[in-house]
C-alpha cells in the first residue's frame, strides 16, 4: 500500500520534477571531458585578456598540404567535432577545432561587444601561432557564418570552406523577423534548461527523432547553464543570439572569392529567429536559403544530405564523415588515399 502511494505521489508531480537533475559542469565547462586533449591559446580583445580552448589532432600517416580547421556552432562545442577530426586525422589531414571566445571552454568576458570579424581575428591568430596558413574552413551553423566572415575579410588567407547546415545564408530581419534587443534575448535565456535545449534540438534538429547519443550534447549545453546562476553563459548566449541576428551573409555572398561546398541535411527546420516572426510571414528554413545561395555564390557546389537533419555530424557520423571525406578530397589526379 505504501509503494502504491508512493507511485501516486509520483505521479502527481510536474514532469520537470521527474526529470534527472542536470549536473553543473562549470559556466567554461571545466567538468566536461571532450575525449581529446584541451590545449590553450592567450590573448587579448577589447582591452581585456581572453583564452580559447582548442583541439589539435595530428595526421596519420603521410600528412597532406592543407590543415582543416572545423568552426562549432552556438549550441555546440569543439568536443561535438571530435569523431569527425578523428576520421579527418585518419586520412592525413591535420586538424584543429577550436572553441570560439564566448562558448563552452572559452572565455565568456562581461561585457563583450561580439561580432564574426572579432571572433575570426581571434581564431586566426590563434592558427599563426600554430603554425598554420590558409586553412579549409569547416563551419557548422554559425560556424558557418564564421567561415564566411572570415572568407569575406581575408580571402587569401583561407583556401576554401565548407559549409555544413550554416546561419547566414539568409537574413530573417529582412524577411520579416523582428529586431530583439538584448533584454529580450537575456530574457529568453533566462528561461533555458536542459528541458527546454531538448524540446528544441529534438523538433528542428532531428525531425522529431531522438537518440540516447544526442543527450550527451544537451547535458553539456545545460550544465553550463546550471552552474551558480549562469549568468556569464546566458549573457555571452543573448550577445552571441544578436551577432547572429544582425550580421547575416546572406547580401554578401556574391563577394565570396573562394570555392564553398554546402553540405545540407534536408530535414533541418531551423529558421533563427522565425519563431518569432508575424502571423503570415515565414522565414526560409536553412535548406530553403541554401538552395538561393547556391545560384549567388561564385563558386559553389551544392550536397543535399537526405534523410538529416540539421546536425549531420551527430545524426549519423559514418555517412556524414564519408561525405565530407568526399567533399574534401582534392581533384583525382591529387588524391593521397
Amino acid at each position: 500500500m505504501i509503494r502504491y502511494a508512493a507511485m501516486l505521489a509520483c505521479l502527481a508531480l510536474p514532469s520537470a520534477a521527474l526529470a534527472q537533475a542536470t549536473a553543473p559542469l562549470g559556466q567554461d565547462l571545466e567538468d566536461f571531458d571532450y575525449g581529446a586533449p584541451v590545449k590553450w591559446f592567450e590573448a587579448e580583445a577589447q582591452g581585456a585578456p581572453v583564452r580559447m580552448a582548442w583541439l589539435d589532432f595530428a595526421p596519420a600517416g603521410k600528412a597532406r598540404d592543407e590543415t582543416i580547421v572545423l568552426l562549432h556552432g552556438k549550441n555546440f562545442c569543439a568536443a561535438t567535432w571530435v569523431d569527425t577530426a578523428r576520421a579527418l586525422a585518419a586520412k592525413g589531414w591535420r586538424v584543429i577545432v577550436p572553441d570560439q571566445v564566448g562558448f563552452c571552454k572559452s572565455s565568456k568576458p562581461a561585457g563583450f561587444q561580439y561580432s564574426f570579424a572579432q571572433l575570426a581575428g581571434l581564431t586566426r591568430d590563434l592558427l599563426a601561432e600554430a603554425g598554420v596558413e590558409r586553412p579549409v574552413l569547416v563551419g557548422h551553423s554559425t560556424g558557418g557564418m564564421l567561415a564566411l566572415h572570415w572568407a569575406l575579410l581575408w580571402p587569401d588567407g583561407v583556401s576554401r570552406l565548407v559549409l555544413v547546415n550554416p546561419l547566414g545564408l539568409n537574413d530573417p530581419i529582412a524577411e520579416g523577423a523582428p529586431y530583439a534587443p538584448l533584454t529580450q534575448l537575456l530574457a529568453e535565456e533566462a528561461k533555458t534548461d536542459a528541458d527546454s535545449i531538448r524540446a528544441y534540438q529534438q523538433r528542428v534538429y532531428y525531425g522529431g527523432d531522438w537518440q540516447p547519443g544526442y543527450q550527451r550534447w544537451v547535458d553539456m549545453l545545460a550544465g553550463q547553464y546550471a552552474t551558480g546562476d549562469g549568468a556569464s553563459v546566458r549573457q555571452a548566449q543573448a550577445r552571441l543570439s544578436d551577432m547572429i541576428q544582425t550580421q547575416p551573409t546572406a547580401h554578401q555572398l556574391d563577394e565570396v572569392r573562394v570555392p564553398v561546398t554546402l553540405l545540407i541535411g534536408q530535414e533541418d527546420l531551423t529558421t533563427f529567429r522565425g519563431n518569432t516572426a508575424p502571423k503570415g510571414v515565414k522565414i526560409g528554413t536553412v535548406p530553403q536559403a541554401a538552395e538561393v545561395a547556391v545560384a549567388q555564390l561564385p563558386d559553389a557546389t551544392l550536397v543535399r544530405l537526405e534523410g538529416l537533419g540539421h546536425s549531420p555530424m551527430v545524426q549519423d557520423p559514418e555517412v556524414f564523415q564519408r561525405v565530407l571525406v568526399e567533399a574534401l578530397a582534392p581533384p583525382s589526379g591529387d588524391r593521397q588515399d
